[in-house]
């Protein structure tokens, strides 16, 4: 095998799985809208009220409902048709963005549409998600998951890097309203393409869905560490080296520039991501992924605690790029993992439990770097949080050692 298809992201899950091709497109779309609300709400926020904090309680009232859809969110994964889920799904999150939309065309947009369509959207988040991952699974198959799980990773790092862009520049030449518009009909457009996915319930008959399905997928990840450490080491990636909530105020007062910059500062993670999981045809070769995860961790909190010290826009990108990098590399093995330690009929509710972790986290990160930053300032709130995702991804791999331990032995 040559030197390039060790490096570059291995396309053998588009060609082999025509679905894969049809979800994939539809995905494309619904992650690049889906960039929209990530700059628009928290810069709306903070135009309107000046205030990074309440920028930081846009996190905690999206974790609520994260947390709420997804204790039921697996349950109702494997308990009906994944594909008619996921439609549900876009559809409902395009929905939000039209209400958005609709309260940025007010003379004065009302605060609290905002929290609430913004709750609702990461509210669907929970449910999307975890149906997504089972569908990859089950249209691709085992032996190409790794592979087919990078290229989900690339696609979705694309929308990270492209969407902010364009919509920070929607923000200036147009209009909230119009961004929160485009991202709608993203959404719309990506069901269409979902459509052409066959019907997947889940395989070995679907569970039913209620109180002892929710308590079955539980009871799954207990005594399970290597499971238990995957959620945590990704949980203290995002609390402590998650400070997007401060982008606004970083962009605009720190490295003096305006919504153009803000956008570049979302943009610039899935930048670096981008670019790793483009170059990422080496990660079906490594055996020893759990560690991968850990080393992942601890290069994405440096990055961040980098980009905090930084004065320079360039040296701030290049460093939140860096992060994203890593960032991307830890989710593939993380994903992987998740997928292959779980049978199918429970990879739903496994799944979602992961969403309310990987979704949920951020949020948390969202509301601890604006208290932070609120109390102390906004430079000390990135610094800290980098350095204690250093901290705790070693502490993590060392009182978890199935993690650092695992090694995929397909």
């Amino acid at each position: 095998m040559s030197i390039r298809s060790h490096l570059i992201v291995d396309t053998e899950p588009l060609r082999q799985a025509p679905e894969f091709r049809w979800l994939y497109a539809g995905l494309a779309l619904a992650g690049l809208g889906r960039q929209f609300t990530v700059v628009a709400v928290p810069f709306q926020v903070f135009q309107l009220t000046g205030s990074t904090f309440l920028v930081g309680m846009l996190g905690l009232v999206q974790l609520i409902p994260i947390l709420l859809v997804s204790s039921i969110g697996g349950s109702l994964v494997d308990a009906v048709d994944r594909r008619a889920l996921l439609l549900i799904a876009q559809l409902a999150t395009g929905a939000t963005a039209a209400g958005l939309a609709f309260n940025a065309m007010l003379d004065n947009p009302i605060i609290w549409v905002i929290f609430v369509l913004s709750g609702l959207n990461a509210g669907i988040s929970a449910i999307d998600h975890p149906t997504r991952a089972t569908l990859v699974s089950a249209i691709v198959g085992r032996k190409l998951l790794p592979s087919a799980t990078a290229l989900t990773q690339t696609l979705e790092n694309v929308g990270k890097m492209v969407g902010p862009a364009i919509a920070g520049w929607l923000i200036v030449k147009t209009s909230f309203t119009v961004t929160y518009a485009v991202e709608a009909v993203a959404f719309t457009l990506g069901a269409i393409f979902m459509l052409r996915i066959k019907h997947r319930p889940p395989e070995g008959g679907a569970s039913r869905f209620g109180l002892q399905s929710i308590k079955e997928g539980w009871a799954f990840l207990k005594n399970r560490q290597l499971l238990q450490a995957n959620f945590a080491i990704d949980l203290n990636a995002m609390v402590f080296g998650m400070p997007t909530a401060l982008f606004p105020a970083i962009g605009t007062i720190v490295l003096g520039g305006d919504a153009t910059t803000v956008g570049y500062l979302y943009a610039a993670p899935g930048a670096g991501a981008l670019a790793a999981a483009l170059t990422s045809g080496w990660v079906g070769s490594i055996k020893r992924q759990g560690r991968a995860v850990i080393i992942s961790v601890i290069v994405w909190g440096a990055g961040i605690a980098a980009f905090g010290l930084s004065r320079s826009v360039w040296l701030a990108l290049a460093f939140l790029a860096v992060a994203g990098g890593a960032d991307v590399i830890s989710a593939v093995f993380r994903n992987t993992i998740l997928q292959l330690a779980v049978p199918d009929n429970l990879r739903g509710r496994l799944s979602s439990i992961h969403v309310g972790v990987s979704s949920g986290g951020p949020r948390l990160g969202d509301f601890e770097a604006g208290a932070v930053a609120s109390l102390v300032s906004v430079p000390f709130s990135v610094v800290s949080g980098g350095l204690a995702c250093m901290l705790g991804a070693l502490v993590i791999g060392k009182k978890m050692p199935a993690l650092d331990a695992y090694v995929d032995t397909e």
